[in-house]
């Protein structure tokens, strides 16, 4: 019998989710415990680490999953490779949910750069507005440029001390065009440093830099182990081997 463990915290795992509570497939959903108050799952859920890459095969061995779906966010690597490991170990079949990079389009004024301390290099060193639309793990490093406001827009309110001052928004995705348009301009902001997450979801404030002719600051993605990679939830039930009522 199929039993399929979702690496999830994405819109697109949420609609996997879905999908398979509709069809009856038995499933665990896995949040990596970043947000302290994640969205609700269809499916029983477990939020937290699974204690690396053993810790994530005696799991599989444990529940008798038969199946894994890596549906976490493209930045998420150290997951990733962790479950492409634990997956040959145990024998397991694997498949990744991810969806396509942003492409650069006619108007998008990019800089793209490899990783978080390229993107504070590429900052420019007069005092310019700033919004960082990187998550709250990623910030530290830009304390090396305090002469600049900082937007920063986290899902929870953040916990301990900023490393800078900034203003932050609490805000969960996903956002509009004309929210984002109308936030860039409301704190008059002048770069945007973003990651190549791909997806509708996050697009929006790519599309309003492009409309502002705002430069944008575009973090690559990590590269990871090569695995079954696919970009539709349509193409992940069909792996498992069900048909689905969604589109491709």
């Amino acid at each position: 019998m199929t039993r399929a463990l979702i690496l999830g915290g994405t819109a697109d795992a949420s609609l996997l989710a879905a999908e398979i509570v509709r069809v009856g497939i038995a499933a665990v959903y896995s949040y990596g415990g970043r947000t302290r108050a994640p969205a609700d799952q269809p499916l029983p859920t477990r939020i937290g680490g699974f204690g690396g890459v053993s810790g994530l095969a005696d799991y599989i061995r444990r529940e008798r999953i038969t199946h894994v779906i890596d549906a976490t966010h493209p930045f998420a690597a150290e997951m990733s490779r962790h479950a492409v490991k634990a997956c040959a170990g145990t024998g397991t079949p694997l498949i990744a949910l991810e969806r396509a990079p942003w492409a650069r389009a006619p108007g998008d004024n990019w800089i793209e750069v490899a990783d978080v301390n390229a993107a504070v290099a590429a900052l420019p060193e007069a005092a310019a507005n700033v919004f960082l639309a990187i998550g709250r793990q990623h910030i530290a490093p830009f304390a090396a440029k305090p002469q600049h406001a900082y937007t920063l827009r986290f899902v929870d309110p953040p916990e301990a001390p900023l490393p800078f001052a900034a203003d932050v928004i609490v805000s969960r995705g996903p956002f509009t065009f004309d929210g984002e348009l109308e936030m860039i301009r409301t704190r008059e902001i002048e770069w945007i440093v973003a990651r190549n997450s791909g997806g509708d979801g996050a697009r929006a404030k790519i599309d309003a830099a492009r409309i502002l002719g705002l430069p944008v600051i575009m973090i690559s993605r990590p590269d990871l182990p090569e695995r079954l990679r696919v970009e539709s939830v349509a193409e992940i039930m069909r792996w498992l081997g069900h048909r689905t009522r969604l589109g491709a």
